[in-house]
């Protein structure tokens, strides 16, 4: 009898321990999209102006050169 209170207790406390994990990693995953859509809206903008200066100097380039 002792001995399958014993197995039962144990299943309980993996079971609070694997529950106490998953959260933990759940929230980081949370913390971690929050951190991703952040970083996502401050960089757009450098990443649409690197695009037109790229895109200015192709243009450039595709000029001919004012010489003689």
């Amino acid at each position: 009898m002792l001995l399958l209170v014993v197995w039962i207790v144990v299943v309980v406390l993996s079971v609070v321990v694997l529950a106490a994990l998953a959260h933990g990693v759940l929230g980081a995953r949370a913390r971690l999209a929050r951190e991703v859509t952040a970083f996502d809206r401050e960089v757009r903008p450098l990443l649409e102006q690197v695009a037109a200066t790229a895109e200015r100097a192709a243009r450039t380039q595709d000029r001919p050169a004012d010489g003689s």
